[in-house]
């Protein structure tokens, strides 16, 4: 690692501004504005040793993060000598270096400053997420997805953080623990050889973010959403799984002391991108991710130029990632198990399915979003089938349903509990998810939704005005209750008649009594 000592440029321009410092960069607060200038720094991993390739970095810093944040990013303006020999953002004299000219944001609208201060709820990560998937969506499979995305690339990464760390991570670990994070990285890459190679040609390799902290999302009070700070300086690390990089803010959550939001976030994505192959995956990304934060922590606390404060502060920091890293192997508060919601159509079965998953922060399998992206078309596109045809023949819902508990059975496996919400109108759907809790040797619970069919019509009535993923519609709504096949098939202790015609909470509360939730006292 190199860094020069600060030069007198920073001095200049830190006059009448506020200067916050990162192992790369000098951050500038000027009233509505930010000036970000790059260090002359080289590290392993990047080189900013001279001006042109800073220019570089500073151009591929502006083009990248106008992705996620338009607005933000104005563009990259010179630093200039002034004839008194001061330096200045601008101005007409010869150019001695470059900066990133920023709108400045709100520090309370942080989605790190609105979870301390107890302001970031489901609601905002849900949009995060929505906003994320359709940016990972839209991005396609990365041109450089092979080089980058293979289990080769990952090991490559993997050995350089160890190797780059080798003399620093005992000073946060003792030798068991070291050798316990280390170990275990390095046989899960030969392990899930085969599943990192599947992801490849699933086109889940993509040129993401790179660096998704909680700190770098800003969520307004208009609801706008701008993310920034993406890695520009070495695509290695911005092309990757769309797991790594959703796994990031995970990190970041479980590290605040919120893994109920982390894995609820993880839950959300997985819905909105129809992506449950990424939970096998989930816990190395997250392991991987914490240790990535740990080391440049730790560089920053052994480095020569920070001070006595950041340095003990980055030292904190950096024990408290690594032992995250560690952590990342071991089973959460939740148990696996499977819950599947099912009842008629307009029975609240999607609401209580949806609460379920909330509080157990639990993936939700839906069967109506699984038979539309077999179908090809968006989730909250109606389809105006005829009951019991095309999209709703036999054969479409028997794959349909095997595909929903091929999704589940990835949550499953990856020791989390997964929530199924369908109608499991034939006995032999609910057959397939109690066959599949029994191969996988977990708890297994069916709650059937009931109400009387007045007000299934009343409810239906309601929902023709709102678009939704459901096609349940009121013509078809008694063909479904005569074929509707009775629950005799389940053992009484995996058995749950629920009668929504009754409050929610009040539902909620028998639901407690029979299906464990997330621990109330780690929930925020």
């Amino acid at each position: 690692i190199w860094a020069a000592p600060m030069p007198q440029l920073a001095l200049d321009l830190a006059v009448g501004c506020d200067r916050i410092d990162t192992h790369i960069s000098w951050v500038f607060l000027r009233g509505t504005e930010v000036f970000k200038v790059k260090k002359p720094v080289v590290y392993s991993f990047l080189d900013f040793s001279d001006i042109d390739k800073r220019r570089r970095a500073c151009d591929a810093e502006v083009e990248l993060n106008r992705r996620l944040a338009p607005s933000v990013y104005y563009g990259v303006i010179p630093i200039t000598r002034l004839p008194g020999g001061r330096h200045s953002f601008g101005g007409e004299g010869p150019v001695v270096d470059w900066a990133v000219h920023m709108r400045r944001l709100a520090d309370s609208d942080r989605a790190d400053v609105r979870l301390n201060e107890g302001r970031l709820d489901h609601e905002h990560l849900d949009a995060v997420v929505r906003l994320l998937a359709r940016f990972h969506d839209e991005l396609g499979p990365a041109a450089q997805a092979s080089l980058y995305g293979g289990a080769d690339c990952i090991r490559t990464n993997i050995e350089e953080n160890f190797e780059q760390t080798r003399e620093l991570l005992p000073r946060y670990l003792n030798p068991a623990q070291c050798k316990e994070l280390v170990d275990w990285q390095r046989s899960f890459v030969d392990r899930h050889e085969v599943a990192l190679a599947e992801r490849l040609l699933q086109g889940r390799v993509r040129e993401g973010h790179g660096d998704l902290r909680l700190e770098h999302v800003y969520l307004h009070d208009s609801h706008s959403i701008d993310i920034l700070d993406c890695i520009e300086f070495n695509e290695r690390f911005r092309i990757a799984d769309v797991c790594a990089d959703i796994v990031f803010l995970a990190m970041d959550l479980a590290r605040k002391g919120r893994s109920d939001l982390a894995e609820s976030l993880l839950a959300s994505y997985a819905r909105e991108s129809n992506d449950f192959d990424m939970y096998p995956l989930v816990d190395f990304y997250e392991s991987y991710r914490a240790f990535v934060r740990g080391k440049i922590a730790a560089f920053v606390a052994t480095s020569e130029t920070s001070s006595a404060e950041l340095a003990q502060a980055m030292h904190e920091d950096a024990r408290r990632h690594f032992l995250l890293a560690l952590a990342s192997e071991r089973r959460s508060a939740m148990s696996p198990r499977i819950v599947a919601v099912g009842g008629i159509i307009a029975s609240g079965k999607s609401t209580v399915a949806r609460h379920i998953g909330r509080e157990m922060s639990a993936a939700i399998v839906s069967a109506d979003r699984t038979r539309k992206h077999l179908a090809g078309i968006d989730a909250t596109r109606p389809v105006d089938a005829p009951a019991f045809d095309g999209m709703y023949s036999l054969a479409f819902t028997e794959a349909t349903y095997k595909e929903v508990i091929r999704r589940a059975r990835q949550v499953v496996r990856s020791g989390r509990p997964v929530v199924l919400d369908a109608s499991f109108r034939p006995m032999w759907s609910r057959t397939l998810a109690r066959e599949l809790a029994d191969e996988c040797g977990v708890p297994f619970t069916f709650v059937e939704c009931k109400v009387d069919e007045k007000t299934c019509l009343q409810r239906l009535a309601l929902r023709a005005q709102a678009r939704g993923v459901s096609d349940g519609r009121a013509d078809i709504f008694q063909d479904f209750v005569d074929r509707w096949e009775a629950v005799t098939e389940l053992e009484p202790s995996q058995y749950l008649a629920l009668d929504t015609s009754l409050p929610l909470e009040h539902n909620m509360e028998v639901l407690r009594e029979h299906i464990p939730m997330w621990p109330a006292q780690l929930r925020g």
